[in-house]
């Protein structure tokens, strides 16, 4: 019966395998096993030399199908794992029940493959880096420290938190941004509809006028009739220039360098993603040095979680003086993207002995000021939105209305 349960717990995948047989024959076929060290086995079992072995890829049609798994699902496994640890719970039975208990088939297997490493062998930090699209070179850093000084529960508590934190100040910055964009989408759309559908009835009532037509809307029918005739090229275009943009943000470092710059020039958006950028250098700093992780591990963690390659490559180079023996806060200060007060209080916090604590506080101050920020830019934007729809959509009224005023007036 237990064969059974530790059977149904773990996810079985499929292995193509190529090999020779005990009596020297060439064979191939396809193996079910949890993990590749239990399918090389179970071939040698049976006598096979494996001379090739692969996962079999699932199709593109089953892959769309499965769940995703999101940043808040690795997160919720931290803070599981944490709870379990702290409770004396081993590792490895830990894991079974996380596995157990989530609903989505993606988790689930992610988790019973690393268990299945574990069962293998290799240690957690191992077995979390044989997944670097879920759990990246901080969390395995900060795990792999855990491992070292025998505090892994403590260090899974620390990176909740520290994911946790990161996620809410993200989900502000996207509520912010997303409002907005979402409302000047929906302008444009009707403007579009009104242009292809509404604007060629008034069109046909203007012809029987017989009298000239206003500027602006002859302006307006002419642009009405050119999305008519060429909308296929109107989106060929936008499609277009999307791919050119995606490709060369995906490609370029200097395309990306140039957006990230322009980025932090905006009015009161800059502001805001630079404080964001500042909160998360301090907040993964802090909790690598408290961690105990080596400044250039450390340094090197924190360059990929700001988010901004201004940003990123000033971090770099904050490693590079520091590695040298310079301060910390004479290398922030030689960047130029870090504020006053930032470097002063990292002085502080070097000179205490406590730069945890003080990068901390840094943290702190600064996830307050972007929520602060963005309470304000919510309601700065409620007008200029307004704005934007009284000029698309009440644009396009006053023109196809300006004739019947007109014809108004003569009589």
């Amino acid at each position: 019966m237990s064969k059974t349960k530790a059977a149904l717990s773990a996810t079985k995948n499929i292995y193509l395998y190529e090999g020779i047989d005990s009596r020297g024959t060439k064979i191939k076929g396809e193996l079910e096993a949890t993990s590749l060290a239990l399918a090389k086995a179970n071939l040698r079992q049976t006598g096979v030399n494996t001379k090739k072995i692969k996962r079999k890829v699932d199709s593109i049609f089953s892959r769309g199908m499965k769940e995703k798994i999101a940043s808040s699902d690795i997160t919720a496994f931290a803070r599981q794992m944490a709870t379990m640890l702290n409770a004396g719970v081993p590792l490895v039975q830990s894991l079974d029940i996380v596995s157990k208990g989530t609903d989505n088939p993606s988790v689930k297997e992610l988790v019973v493959n690393i268990k299945n490493d574990i069962e293998a062998g290799r240690n957690f930090s191992d077995a979390l880096k044989r997944h670097p699209k879920h759990f990246e070179a901080l969390f395995c850093n900060l795990i792999h420290a855990g491992e070292a000084s025998g505090s892994l529960e403590k260090m899974l508590i620390r990176i909740a938190a520290y994911r946790e934190k990161t996620e809410t100040l993200i989900r502000k910055i996207k509520k912010a941004l997303y409002y907005p964009t979402a409302v000047v989408i929906v302008a444009i759309v009707v403007t579009v509809i009104l242009l292809l559908f509404v604007v060629p009835q008034f069109q046909t009532l203007f012809k029987s006028f017989g009298a000239d037509l206003p500027a602006f809307t002859k302006m307006v029918i002419n642009l009405s009739n050119g999305l008519q005739k060429y909308w296929w090229l109107f989106l060929i275009f936008i499609i277009f220039s999307s791919w050119v943009f995606s490709l060369a943000k995906k490609r370029s470092a200097s395309f990306r360098r140039f957006l990230d710059v322009l980025i932090l020039k905006l009015p009161i958006v800059g502001s805001i993603l630079e404080k964001a950028a500042i909160a998360r250098f301090a907040r993964t700093l802090s909790t690598t040095f408290s961690a105990g992780v080596p400044i250039d591990q450390a340094l090197d963690s924190v360059s990929g979680a700001t988010g901004n390659l201004v940003f990123s490559e000033a971090i770099l180079k904050i490693k590079e003086d520091v590695t040298t023996g310079i301060q910390l806060q004479v290398a922030m200060r030689s960047t130029g993207v870090f504020p006053n007060m930032v470097i002063q209080m990292v002085a502080i916090g070097e000179e205490a002995g406590a730069l945890d604590g003080m990068l901390d506080k840094v943290a702190s101050i600064y996830e307050e000021e972007v929520d602060m920020a963005v309470d304000s830019l919510s309601s700065l934007l409620e007008p200029l939105i307004m704005s934007i729809l009284g000029v698309l959509v009440g644009g396009l009224v006053i023109a196809m209305y300006l004739p019947i005023f007109k014809m108004g007036s003569v009589i």
